[in-house]
């Protein structure tokens, strides 16, 4: 059987696309071009591989059943038929895509992208939020580098520890407890609190620490993100516990003040993680060099 690796390609981005159209555009040809090239796949595999669900398609259970293993495929393909070469950043056009943390694009983005601007005009860096549950984007090679506190457990997914930081209480600076002389577990427990969640989780590893110490406190709000959380403490009497390198520039901007958290707590730590596939890219080994040394500040006091 002739094997043509365009097909490959075609299916990888049917697969991913869901539609025709999709697939087309990501592949940069016609729509009947790709449609004829779904024929061939079809004809090849004796599957439909995507079926019409009313104004929709919707993947076979065989599709389903290969998506990741011809995502794997692909980029295997891709990394014999381009052979590593000497890397030159000043013709390397690539756009990366980074999962990170919010706190952390504000705290370590822009670094990041000045030192990427500085070195390689031609590459683009694609932040994107993270999800409220987890997502297989970095195994499938939709995501670059992700970095928050999750470290992966994939062994397929390499993970490097670049930094870490206490956790603080950040307020207004006009909350009542601004003005005592050392907060306490108890003062802290006594407050209202909004944590900061994607999930929307209500208690963390905090309403553990307290528990110790057979103290609760009330979480009256959850935010998906701190600057969202931040607001709230600006305009209000709540207290957020945050890490904090990330608080910095914030609490100076909003007027805010953050104060040790009374509870002994080990410190947050920050996760870069990647594919096991880009280990030898020297692209990606560049940026993550380059992410390392931004996210380093994590672990300064």
């Amino acid at each position: 059987m002739q094997l043509d690796l365009n097909l490959l390609a075609a299916l990888d981005a049917l697969l991913e696309e869901g539609s025709v159209a999709g697939a087309a555009a990501r592949l940069h040809v016609t729509a009947p071009a790709m449609s004829r090239s779904l024929g061939r796949i079809r004809r090849t595999t004796g599957d439909q591989i995507l079926v019409r669900t009313g104004r929709t398609m919707t993947p076979t259970p065989y599709a389903i059943a290969v998506r990741e293993q011809v995502h794997e495929l692909l980029h295997q393909v891709q990394g014999v038929l381009a052979p590593s070469r000497e890397l030159d950043l000043a013709t390397l056009e690539r756009t990366f895509t980074l999962r990170w943390h919010d706190s952390l694009v504000a705290l370590s983005g822009p670094a990041l992208l000045a030192a990427v601007r500085a070195q390689a005009p031609g590459v683009r860096l694609r932040f994107v939020a993270e999800a409220s549950t987890d997502t297989p984007e970095l195994r499938r090679g939709e995501v670059d580098l992700e970095a928050n506190a999750n470290r992966p457990s994939a062994p397929d997914v390499h993970a490097e520890h670049v930094g870490e930081t206490r956790l603080v209480v950040v307020m207004r600076q006009g909350h009542p407890l601004a003005r005592v002389r050392t907060l306490t577990a108890k003062g802290y427990a006594a407050a209202d609190h909004v944590t900061v969640s994607r999930r929307g989780n209500l208690t963390n590893a905090l309403d553990d620490a307290l528990a110790g110490l057979d103290l609760v406190r009330r979480v009256v709000a959850t935010a998906p993100t701190e600057a969202a959380a931040f607001a709230f403490a600006r305009d209000s009497d709540l207290l957020i516990s945050v890490p904090e390198a990330t608080t910095r520039s914030a609490v100076a901007d909003l007027g805010l003040i953050a104060l040790p958290l009374p509870i002994e707590l080990p410190s947050a730590l920050v996760y870069l993680s990647w594919h096991q596939r880009y280990e030898t890219d020297h692209a990606h080994a560049w940026l993550r060099g380059l992410a390392r040394s931004a996210l380093a500040v994590c672990g300064e006091s």
